[in-house]
This record gives C-alpha cells, sequence and structure tokens, in this order.
C-alpha cells in the first residue's frame, strides 16, 4: 500500500488560508438583505449535498469488516465522544476569566464534533501504525457523529446555543440525517461514479465549505458578534486548545498502552482518537448555531491547524522510533542423551 505524502513540515494548511480568505471576504463585504437570503439558501443546500456525499462515499460494510477489531474501536470512540466533551465540559470553569461564553460554546462545539478520515490514516501510516484500523475508526467515528454530535449539542449546548428548539432538531433532521440516508441508499448505483470523480468532488466538497463559512461568518458580521472577542482572548484560547490537544495526545497513547494494546494499534488510537474533523464539523455548525456559527467555528479552525501541525512532527518521530525486536526464543538446552544400559551378554 502507497503511503500517504505530506510535507516534510506545515507552517499552514493551504485549506486553512483559503477558509481563512473567506473569513476576510465576508467581513470586507458581508452577504446583506436579498444577497444574504441567497447566501443563506445556497449554505443550505450546500449542507444537504455534503452529507449525501459523506452518506454515498462512506462504505458501511467495510466499516463493519472491522468489527473483529471492535475493542480499538470503542477505544477510539470513548476518546472521541465521552473524553472530549467530558474536557469541555470541565473547561466550562475558565468562563468568564479566561473565554467568553460565545468561545465556549465553540470550544464545547469542538470536543462533540467526530473524528477525521483522511489524516488519521495519512498519519497513522507515516507513523508505520495499524492503517486498517486507522480506516476503520474513522469510518464509525464519522458514522457515530451524524447522531451522536447533535445529541450531545443539544444536551451540552442546550443553555449556550440559546437552547435547542423542535425546529432545530427538525433542521438536523432534514439538512444533515436525512441527505446522508439518501446517499448511503443510493451508494449501490452512484458509488462508482464517485470513485471515479473523486478529485472533482473533492473541490466540491471544499467549495460548499468555504460557502457555508461565507454565509455563517456574514450573519456574524450582521449580528455583530465579533465585537465580542478580543486579540487577548483569542490568545487564551489558543493556549487552551493547545493544552487540550496534548491532554488527548497522552491519554490516547499511554492509555492505550494500559488497554495492552500494540505499538501499531496505539499509533493509530492515538492518531484517530485525538483529532476533530472540520469538514464535519463546519456543516454542523451552521446547522445548530444559526447566526452564531461564524464564532462557533472559530475554535474548530484553529485546532484544525493546531492538531495537523503538532501530528506531522509526532507521526515523524513515531516513525523515527526504533521498533523494539520480537523476544527471541530462549535457547533450549543441549541435553546428553543417556548412557546405553548393558543389553546383558556381550557379543
Amino acid at each position: 500500500m502507497r503511503r500517504p505524502h505530506l510535507p516534510a513540515w506545515l507552517p499552514l494548511d493551504a485549506y486553512i488560508l483559503a477558509l481563512l480568505g473567506t473569513v476576510g471576504l465576508a467581513a470586507l463585504f458581508p452577504a446583506r438583505g436579498t444577497a444574504a437570503t441567497v447566501a443563506d439558501g445556497a449554505s443550505t443546500a450546500a449542507v444537504a449535498l455534503l452529507f449525501f456525499l459523506y452518506g454515498a462515499r462512506l462504505s458501511t460494510r467495510e466499516a463493519f469488516d472491522g468489527l473483529r477489531h471492535w475493542r480499538l474501536h470503542l477505544t477510539v470512540l470513548a476518546g472521541t465522544f465521552l473524553l472530549f466533551p467530558l474536557l469541555g465540559v470541565a473547561a466550562r470553569a475558565l468562563v468568564p476569566g479566561v473565554l467568553t461564553p460565545p468561545l465556549y460554546s465553540g470550544l464545547l462545539f469542538l470536543c462533540l464534533v467526530p473524528s477525521t478520515i483522511q489524516s488519521s490514516i495519512a498519519f497513522t501510516s507515516i507513523a508505520r501504525g495499524n492503517v486498517p484500523a486507522a480506516i476503520c475508526a474513522g469510518s464509525f467515528s464519522s458514522l457515530a457523529g451524524i447522531l451522536l454530535t447533535p445529541l450531545l449539542a443539544a444536551g451540552l449546548l442546550a443553555n449556550d446555543a440559546g437552547g435547542f428548539s423542535p425546529d432545530s432538531v427538525l433542521k438536523i433532521v432534514l439538512q444533515l440525517l436525512l441527505p446522508f440516508l439518501l446517499g448511503q441508499f443510493l451508494r449501490r448505483w452512484v458509488g462508482g461514479f464517485l470513485v471515479r470523480h473523486r478529485p472533482v468532488l473533492g473541490h466540491v466538497d471544499r467549495g460548499s465549505i468555504l460557502l457555508v463559512v461565507y454565509a455563517a461568518f456574514s450573519a456574524g458580521m450582521a449580528a455583530g458578534i465579533w465585537h465580542q472577542v478580543s486579540v487577548l482572548r483569542l490568545g487564551a484560547l489558543v493556549g487552551v486548545e493547545a493544552v487540550l490537544l496534548a491532554v488527548m495526545l497522552l491519554v490516547t497513547w499511554y492509555g492505550a498502552k494500559r488497554l495492552g494494546f500494540g505499538r501499531e494499534d496505539r499509533i493509530a488510537i492515538q492518531f484517530a482518537g485525538s483529532k476533530k474533523s472540520l469538514a464535519a464539523g463546519l456543516p454542523m455548525a451552521s446547522v445548530l448555531f444559526g447566526a452564531q456559527a461564524g464564532l462557533a467555528v472559530l475554535p474548530l479552525m484553529l485546532f484544525h491547524q493546531m492538531q495537523l501541525m503538532v501530528c506531522a512532527v509526532l507521526a515523524r518521530r513515531r516513525a523515527a522510533d526504533p521498533v523494539a525486536p520480537e523476544p527471541a526464543a530462549e535457547p533450549v538446552a543441549e541435553v546428553s542423551p543417556p548412557p546405553q544400559q548393558p543389553t546383558g551378554r556381550a557379543r
């Protein structure tokens, strides 16, 4: 299997540059009036398209083929949807001294987002880990996140995001779950087409997310939410996220060791269990937060860039680590044959 190649150093992900450019465009030329209505409608359609493509591309059969390694997958899911949310809830103690309530809402939402697939596979491969396990773990996380992220957000963000009305639940079903299920249903007919045109559809994915970001940040400009953020608060947010990432990297590595996993499995657990998906989180935030989505996705965008830079360095360090050889079998002492007993009379 050919290993994905990453640059020797990632000072800034190119897609993050595109996202920051989109944010700047929304700040200088926000959509207003009729343009805002059109941008909001286009963003809604883009979210539905994204989750349709996620459903059509995700092979549930291949994902569930990895059930034989269920302990590893449960460990990754526990890190993604249990430990991360617990740390996010604990960070509430930082409000309002360190984080403002809107920034904390974004940080907590970040902790509820599913893991990545592509970068988890790439970093696991570079570090000489269990790549098939990383593929299955990322797929399980994406499948679970379709349901668990909105449910966790409804329970944990009810007060921070202004409450989740029945209308919010309906939006989640119509814009996220229904297109995803439709994509899964049509996968047998459109899956081959999607595989053949993967590069083109990758641009569609990213272009759709840029549209969602533009609409969200335009709505934020119209609502005046950016007056709530200062450079000092942003610096504090970066520091908090650095601690969050460090804790998850340490817990997934040493926790997997305590659970008895081998080196290759521990690498897959660390990279799949410590990261968050920007591609899945941005569309979800636009549905869950509405006009507040621009500020809510800021922690996720910062964390995404941070995890790429840190994990790129860590993966290469793991690859350079000397792999302990399998213990050799102990030599068996040679035993001299017992002296032959005389048989009676000599010949």
